[in-house]
C-alpha cells in the first residue's frame, strides 16, 4: 500500500501542476456529479448498518437496541441542530450559527455521554479501538514508518496501477466535493483553489503511505455540509427600471460566510483528538454513535441531491408537477433521467460490494462521455437542457452545440440548426 499512496502522490502533483481542472472537469455535467453524490450517500447508509450489524454480533440483545435508538439519535439530533439558523428569533444570531455549524458533534458529545447515565451503565457496549501508547496500533510494527524501500523494483512499478485508480478517485471526489459546495445557491464570491488543493491531497495521500496508514479524503459530504452551515441571509441592493425611471430594490439573498476560521478549528480539533491523551476520550465513543454520524452524513449529501427532489416528482400526481418549459411536452423525458442516474448509481454500488470494487472510479469517470456522447440519442435536447448542466461552468452541452452549430452556418449560410442535434425521443 505504500508505494500505491506513494505514487498516488506525484500523480496528484502532476495533475495540479498541469491545472488538470480546466481540461477535465470541464467536461463534466451534473449527471455524473450528482451520480456521485447520490453513491456517497449510499455508501455511508450501507456503513451504518454494518456498524449496527456488528453491534448486533457484539452485545448483549438489550445494548444492541439501545446501540440502535443511539445511533438514530445521533442521526435525528445533528438533523435538528443543523437547522438552527431557521430558529430565529430563538437565541442569538452567533448562536444558532454555531449550533448549526457543530451540530454533528454536539450531538455525538451528547450521546457519548449518555450511555454513562442511570441503568444504560450498566450495559454493555462497543467503542472505537484507539492506542493507549505512542506507538504504532498494529502489534507487529515497532517503528511509525513503513520500510517501503525493501520492496522489489518490480513491485514498486506494479504499484503504479493501484496509485493510478486511487488517484483518479481522489481526483474526482475532491472536484466533485469542491463543485457541490460551491454552487450558485451558495453565492460564494472567491473562486475555488483546486490546483492547491490537489497539491494538499498528494502530499497527505504520500505522507499516508510512509506512516502505512489508510488515506483519508473526507470531503464528501464534509464540504456541503460545511457550507450548508454557513448559510446567512444577507440583504442587496439592486437598481431597477419601472416606467423608464430607476429604482433601488432591495431583496433578501442566501450566502455562506466565506472564511477560514472554521476549517481551521476543525483541522486543529482534529490533531488534538489523534494526540495523546486525547485519543482517551475517542475511546468512549460507542461504535453506535459512528453509526449515527454516517447516517447523518449520508442524509446531509442526499438532502442537497437533485435527483432526490427528481425521485419525489415520480410520485406526484401529474396535476401536482410543477409546470415545464414550453418546449418540454411531458415529465416522461425527465423521470426517465432520474430512473437512469438511480440505476446507474445502484449498478456501481453494487460493484463496490465486489471484488471489483477498485475499479469503481473508472465506472464513474466513464459516465463523462456516456452523458456526452450517447444520451442525446435518448433524450431530447430540450430535456437534457432542463435536467443537466456543466458542473463547473455556466450552460449545458446543448448549449455549446448549439454556439457551435450557429458558427459553423454563419460561414456556409445553412439553416442554424442541424438536423443531427434535435435527435433523441424524450
Amino acid at each position: 500500500m505504500a508505494w500505491a499512496l506513494i505514487h498516488a502522490g506525484w500523480m496528484h502533483l502532476l495533475l495540479a501542476i498541469i491545472n488538470a481542472h480546466d481540461w477535465t472537469m470541464r467536461y463534466v455535467t451534473t449527471f455524473s456529479t450528482e451520480v456521485f453524490s447520490l453513491l456517497n450517500s449510499i455508501i455511508y447508509f450501507h456503513k451504518a448498518v454494518q456498524e449496527l450489524q456488528r453491534a448486533h454480533e457484539d452485545l448483549s440483545f438489550a445494548a444492541f437496541l439501545y446501540a440502535v435508538i443511539g445511533a438514530i439519535g445521533t442521526m435525528l439530533v445533528a438533523i435538528g441542530l443543523s437547522t438552527a439558523e431557521k430558529w430565529r428569533p430563538l437565541f442569538h444570531r452567533y448562536v444558532r450559527m454555531g449550533l448549526a455549524e457543530y451540530a454533528a458533534a454536539i450531538s455525538i458529545i451528547i450521546f457519548i455521554g449518555m450511555p454513562h447515565v442511570g441503568e444504560l451503565a450498566s450495559l454493555d457496549r462497543s467503542t472505537l479501538h484507539v492506542s493507549k501508547s505512542f506507538r504504532p496500533s498494529d502489534p507487529d510494527r515497532s517503528m511509525f514508518f513503513v520500510q517501503f524501500w525493501h520492496l522489489p523494483v518490480g513491485w514498486i512499478f506494479a504499484a503504479i496501477i493501484p496509485g493510478f485508480i486511487i488517484t483518479i478517485l481522489f481526483f474526482f471526489d475532491h472536484e466533485v466535493s469542491s463543485i457541490i459546495c460551491t454552487i450558485d445557491r451558495y453565492g460564494t464570491k472567491k473562486p475555488g483553489g483546486f490546483a492547491w488543493d490537489i497539491v494538499l491531497l498528494g502530499i497527505t495521500t504520500t505522507l499516508c503511505g510512509i506512516l502505512g496508514i489508510p488515506p483519508a479524503n473526507g470531503l464528501l459530504p464534509q464540504a456541503p455540509l460545511h457550507s450548508e452551515s454557513l448559510m446567512h441571509d444577507e440583504k442587496e441592493e439592486t437598481l431597477i427600471s419601472v416606467d423608464g425611471e430607476e429604482k433601488v430594490e432591495h431583496r433578501t439573498i442566501k450566502r455562506v460566510y466565506e472564511q477560514r476560521w472554521s476549517a481551521f478549528l476543525h483541522a486543529a480539533a482534529i490533531l488534538v483528538f489523534v494526540s495523546p491523551p486525547f485519543q482517551h476520550v475517542l475511546g468512549l465513543t460507542p461504535t453506535s454513535v459512528l453509526a449515527g454520524l454516517f447516517m447523518f452524513m449520508g442524509e446531509q449529501s442526499l438532502s442537497v441531491n437533485p435527483i432526490l427532489y427528481r425521485f419525489f416528482y415520480l410520485l406526484t400526481p401529474r396535476s401536482e408537477l410543477p409546470p415545464l418549459p414550453e418546449d418540454i411536452k411531458s415529465y416522461q423525458g425527465v423521470h426517465l433521467y432520474t430512473i437512469t442516474q438511480i440505476i446507474v448509481t445502484v449498478v456501481i454500488f453494487i460493484v463496490t460490494l465486489t471484488k471489483a470494487a477498485p475499479v469503481f472510479p473508472v465506472l464513474v469517470i466513464i459516465l463523462v462521455p456516456i452523458r456526452l456522447l450517447l444520451m442525446n440519442k435518448v433524450w431530447n435536447r430540450e430535456t437534457l437542457r432542463f435536467v443537466d448542466a456543466w458542473a463547473c461552468r455556466k450552460g449545458t452541452p446543448e448549449d455549446d452545440k448549439d454556439l457551435l452549430a450557429d458558427g459553423i452556418n454563419e460561414k456556409t449560410g445553412t439553416n442554424p440548426r442541424l438536423p443531427q442535434e434535435t435527435s433523441g425521443n424524450v
